[in-house]
């Protein structure tokens, strides 16, 4: 009882439009404080290079029977598009990333220029991002480009987190690339 107390007044507070403000704030702190040193890693950069290689000329239908796929593999042994997502340099490079972090980030994912996961550091409930904030308000706008999420209960976590997404950019170019997704514990952030 205790629990839904708390959860209900933080989720509460979380609404309020002056925490929103300082929240937004954190998350900026946070994300210049600890996530941009790494967030063009060279295992981050050439993993996206590679798959925008393979996936530069799939079209909409193509990409959405891959996230079919993602979808319908979860919770199998046998995961032949999971798998290449989980078990690459940049997937180690990004569980690294939260295991220095102790407990703060929940879940890290890049994704390609069309939005599909490049690596993740778990598994993600769908395979294309493409479609929602995290990707079209990041690699779709440009170089520059960060989207944080509301607050959010994350059932995998049992936490309540956001989510901090901003655009890769090749480092030797200045190209936009692809976008990678932060999920942080959002008591961590106040």
């Amino acid at each position: 009882m205790k629990t839904i107390i708390k959860a209900a007044l933080a989720a509460s507070l979380w609404a309020t439009p002056l925490f929103a403000v300082e929240y937004e704030s954190a998350m900026q702190d946070f994300l210049d404080g600890n996530i941009r040193s790494w967030a063009t890693s060279p295992e981050i950069v050439s993993a996206i290079h590679a798959q925008n290689e393979r996936t530069a000329g799939l079209d909409e239908a193509q990409i959405i029977n891959l996230d079919t796929v993602w979808r319908s593999e979860i919770g199998e042994s046998d995961t032949p598009t999971i798998t290449p997502v989980l078990s690459n340099a940049a997937a180690e490079f990004l569980r690294g990333q939260v295991a220095l972090m102790d407990g703060v980030i929940t879940e890290i994912f890049i994704m390609d220029s069309v939005g599909l996961n490049v690596a993740a550091s778990d598994i993600t409930s769908d395979y294309w991002q493409g479609d929602e904030a995290k990707f079209t308000e990041t690699y779709a706008i440009g170089a520059d480009a960060v989207h944080f999420s509301e607050v959010d209960f994350d059932e995998s976590s049992q936490s309540y987190q956001v989510q901090i997404s901003l655009t890769i950019v090749d480092p030797a170019s200045g190209d936009a690339i692809g976008a990678m997704t932060i999920g942080v514990v959002a008591d961590a952030l106040m």
